[in-house]
């Protein structure tokens, strides 16, 4: 069983982090001292048993270590058993361990999500459940740095809670966007994305992928969650210390309420796509009944006075009544749309048939006559013409505006994607698929729950050995361990360079972002608040602020992004680095 194999490192850790970071023994000195000599009650005495010359009284040999006991270093063992070592390689073999663990906890997650999405589908689970197990590791592992230890403690040792949020915000939209974006790139016909087709292979600008609009929707969301750090950073930018504490509880409201909006989004999600998906197939019905009747009529639907021609129309009534009996049937219009080529989607005849009747059966008989369907085709014309109305196109006169409002619902239901293309498997034992899920998650969230504590030991002792920040070891480090499992999902679906897998990655990219600015922070606001904390994190909150406003807005308002694109999300990684680095520890912000 796939899942037991994976519990293997698990209890491997245990044995070698034993061997690892087992006690080191130091080589006792010996001292004479004389019973006149200050001891302290734990030093071992022993008499050599011979009389000096020069006193009557014993010599005595005291054993003591190198170094006083409170001059040696120690580490706190986490939950009293748990291996810990004052060593770099010791402490830097604990991170990769515990950084494995919580990867761990990250795949179960994500597999257990999977699954139960297969059985239970989009809507209340895919909105609200889902979500916030693909940001559990993270809020863990902020939870812990700072709700343990004196306050001073946690003052230290939360900048590992905001390194983590910083850089797996960072990390996804840098690194692993611009990963997408080569691994999934296609050629680029205009603004659109050829499926499977890679034939200008690193071309800046003729290669590329490209989205559907609700992936720019995502963006826009992601980009409006970041105003609870815009909040929380008011007093440092007013320069005042009074109301700080306050700026905080603020923030934390408005985190947890941009947190429950995005929830309810996600739910109703679906329901919204399908609506506009049902509108846009309406306007293909609509386009591709105008473009066949133009073609019969030899384009002159419309009179010289540029509205519609109601004796043109009557003769087209009369070339689709079949039988002759003035009334179109159900039949008839069918045979009408099998006709027409609905090329562009897959469209059902019988839906289409009943989108007709229910636009031009005014008497509610199932039938639509002459009358009906002149007032029907002429509302259509006049509806593409009011579509068109603000563009520089070919006056109504010439007929032209019906090609190209086709056009434009062809792009608009590009831009919305078709669902069509998703494989439904059958699942055949939901019952034990159900049973398995759920044991994923209990067990990806029991080791995040477990080992994020232990993580964030670690790293707080490998930067006190090292020197080295403990901020910048959160910021690399930890987002690989916790965001390893979405990244190498998302990577495995942009390979596979389709335009529906690559909006699906993109989305989930804004989505995990737009989770930890609202459930993360909301997790790091809460603690600093309930414990009284400093809130001083001014380069970190410029660092977040910047990347995802300049990609938020990169992905808002546009779906196609050219290979050069990549460029820029690749050079936002390092600037983050050198610029935290620049103001924290040259121009002293915090």
């Amino acid at each position: 069983m796939k899942t037991s194999k994976s519990l293997f490192p698990i209890l491997l850790f245990f044995f070698v982090a034993a061997l690892a970071t087992s006690a080191t023994a130091r080589a006792p000195l010996v001292t004479s001292l004389t019973p006149s000599s200050s001891l302290s009650s734990s030093s071992s005495l022993v008499s050599d048993g011979v009389d000096r010359a020069s006193s009557d009284e014993p010599q005595l040999i005291l054993l003591r270590h190198s170094a006083a006991p409170e001059e040696e270093k120690t580490c706190e063992q986490s939950y009293g058993f748990l291996p810990c070592t004052t060593t770099v390689l010791g402490n830097l073999f604990l991170i990769l361990v515990y950084g494995y663990l919580m990867f761990l906890a990250a795949r179960y997650l994500s597999e257990g999500s999977e699954l139960l999405l297969e059985i239970l589908g989009p809507g209340i689970v895919g909105g609200l459940f889902l979500p916030m197990l693909g940001a559990l590791p993270d809020a863990m592992l902020i939870l812990v740095s700072g709700i343990s230890g004196t306050k001073e403690a946690a003052q230290r040792q939360v900048l590992v809670g905001m390194g983590l949020l910083a850089g797996s915000t960072v990390m996804l939209l840098t690194l692993l966007w611009g990963s997408c974006v080569v691994i999934g790139k296609t050629d680029l016909n205009g603004s659109i994305a050829i499926d499977s087709q890679d034939t200008k292979k690193f071309s800046l600008t003729g290669s590329g992928v490209s989205t559907d609009i609700w992936t720019s929707y995502a963006a826009r969301i992601m980009t409006i969650s970041v105003i609870p750090f815009i909040i929380v950073q008011l007093p440092q930018i007013l320069h005042s210390s009074s109301g700080r504490h306050l700026a905080v509880l603020v923030a934390l409201i408005v985190a947890v309420v941009l947190l429950i909006s995005y929830c309810l989004y996600q739910v109703f999600q679906p329901w919204i796509q399908r609506r506009k998906l049902a509108y846009v197939k309406h306007k293909h019905v609509i386009s591709g009944i105008l473009r066949h009747l133009k073609m019969h009529s030899l384009g002159r639907l419309l009179g010289d006075d540029g509205e519609p021609d109601d004796n043109v129309l009557r003769k087209l009534f009369k070339t689709i009544d079949l039988n002759d009996d003035l009334q179109l049937s159900a039949s008839e219009l069918s045979a009408l749309m099998i006709g027409i080529r609905f090329d562009e989607i897959d469209l059902d005849h019988d839906d289409a048939v009943q989108k007709v009747l229910r636009d031009f059966d005014t008497s509610g008989d199932a039938y639509i006559d002459e009358n009906e369907f002149v007032i029907g085709i002429s509302r259509w014309l006049n509806e593409a013409k009011r579509s068109l109305a603000s563009t520089s196109l070919p006056g109504p006169r010439t007929s032209k505006f019906i090609d190209h409002f086709h056009l434009q619902t062809k792009q608009e239901h590009n831009l919305l994607g078709e669902q069509s293309d998703e494989v439904v498997e059958n699942i055949d034992n939901p019952k034990w698929t159900s049973i398995k899920a759920v044991l994923l998650l209990l067990l990806g969230a029991a080791i995040a729950a477990a080992f994020a504590d232990p993580l964030v030991d670690a790293v707080n002792n490998f930067s006190a050995v090292t020197s080295i920040p403990s901020f910048f070891i959160s910021f690399i480090a930890l987002p690989l361990a916790t965001n390893s499992s979405e990244a190498v999902s998302a990577l495995i679906f942009a390979s596979r360079k389709k335009k529906r897998t690559s909006s699906l990655t993109f989305s989930e990219i804004y989505g995990a972002v737009t989770m930890n600015n609202v459930l993360c922070l909301s997790v790091f606001l809460a603690l600093v608040y309930a414990r009284g904390l400093v809130w001083d994190f001014s380069a970190e909150v410029l660092v977040i602020l910047i990347v995802c406003i300049v990609m938020g807005l990169f992905g808002s308002f546009r779906t196609a992004f050219p290979l050069w694109t990549s460029s820029v999300a690749y050079v936002l990684y390092p600037f983050s680095l050198i610029l935290v680095y620049v103001l924290d520890y040259k121009l002293g912000w915090s």
